[in-house]
């Protein structure tokens, strides 16, 4: 035992034999644990430790269980009990355990995500490394948004599209969730589209209640704003899937506006603009792909009439998907000056045979590339 005794002086255990205060049980749990953090200790060296171990995490008073965990939070091979042991003890015990041992499995974190209050859900929300389980765990489980905006601004967690989604029902309408979540690295479009249409709803309620603006001319922006921050949500390498997602989801909310269509596809969006009409018609995406690419204009015109969409709009779908078949982004073209010439190859194509108010209309509807810049 001479070099477990290394770091305890012969006064330290002296005092620990005639003047067993909480102090010095607290100083001997630091030393004992920082000699076990060397990793040097022989084996029964290191089952006299572990043992010291299980009789301080019994200990009465909370110093000395706290400086037991605080000394050996970072250890992974702290003994499976001992870290449990600590990890369901009061907050200040538990905390550097829950937040920092590597000891605990996610199934031992999963239990005491269920019962812990916020204080030890925050600390395990802090890992450096959260499975999609532990995450969704915590979010079923808590109804603390200081909880689940901890959880959402860590990137180390992993957040599955079906959990930020239980986050954005449960806590959507708290700034400090939503601002979190906006702010990740990645999201999938249905989630930023839901956070879209949140601001965006927020913006609307304060221009009402503090501008002298009536609640049409209010929504009329907000609805242009909304869409055009929506389909700027549709980049270049969006998955197929998750476009079909997105459009079930406007549809599910009664946010897929003919607008919303009519920009889509003048921005170049075809799997968007095939998905909505499939959605709108209620037949299979596969059925409106063969209708709007049929060769001749029978199809594309039969699918647009059965969705009851602008009579007046169809020559500028008709132009705009001519112009998509005929275009593709370049590598080194970003996505808005592909959008920007797109639109003034279209407006070109119509500019002979498109009735000049139905024009007025698409301009006033989709405004200027640089106006949507600027808006979104």
């Amino acid at each position: 035992m001479d070099s477990m005794t290394d770091n305890l002086t012969s006064s330290d255990i002296q005092s620990l034999l005639t003047n067993p205060t909480a102090e010095n049980r607290a100083e001997a749990a630091i030393k004992v644990s920082n000699k076990f953090n060397t990793g040097k200790l022989s084996d029964s060296e290191r089952k006299i430790a572990e043992d010291i171990f299980k009789i301080m995490v019994k200990d009465a008073e909370v110093r000395v269980r706290t400086a037991l965990s605080e000394s050996l939070k970072n250890n992974p091979d702290v003994p499976h009990d001992v870290a449990v042991s600590l990890a369901n003890d009061v907050v200040g015990v538990a905390g550097p355990m829950l937040e920092f041992s590597e000891v605990l499995t996610d199934d031992d974190l999963m239990e005491i995500v269920k019962s812990k209050g916020a204080e030890g859900q925050i600390a395990i929300a802090r890992r450096e490394s959260l499975s999609a389980d532990l995450t969704d765990a915590i979010v079923e489980n808590s109804d603390n948004e200081e909880v689940i905006a901890t959880l959402v601004s860590n990137e180390g967690a992993t957040l599955q599209e079906e959990t930020m989604g239980k986050v954005m029902d449960k806590f959507g309408e708290a700034e400090a969730v939503s601002d979190s979540l906006a702010n990740r690295g990645q999201l999938p479009i249905s989630v930023a589209e839901r956070l879209v249409s949140l601001v965006s709803e927020k913006v609307r309620d304060h221009l009402v209640t503090h501008h002298e603006m009536t609640p049409d001319m209010v929504m009329d922006l907000f609805l242009s704003a909304r869409e055009r921050a929506t389909v700027s949500l549709l980049g270049d390498n969006a998955d197929v899937m998750d476009v079909r997602k997105l459009v079930e989801q406007l549809h599910d909310h009664g946010r897929l506006t003919e607008t919303l269509i009519f920009r889509a596809i003048c921005m170049g969006d075809v799997v968007f603009f095939e998905a909505a009409l499939a959605k709108l018609c209620g037949i299979p995406v596969s059925n409106a792909y063969k209708l709007i690419h049929d060769r001749g204009d029978m199809g594309l015109t039969a699918i647009y009439r059965e969705c009851n969409l602008s009579p007046q709009m169809l020559p500028i779908v008709l132009s705009a998907l001519d112009v998509a078949k005929d275009m593709e982004t370049s590598a080194s073209e970003d996505r808005d000056r592909f959008q920007q010439r797109m639109l003034e190859r279209m407006l070109t194509n119509c500019e002979d045979d498109f009735d000049p108010e139905n024009l007025d209309y698409f301009i006033t509807k989709l405004g200027s590339p640089k106006k949507n810049n600027q808006a979104a």
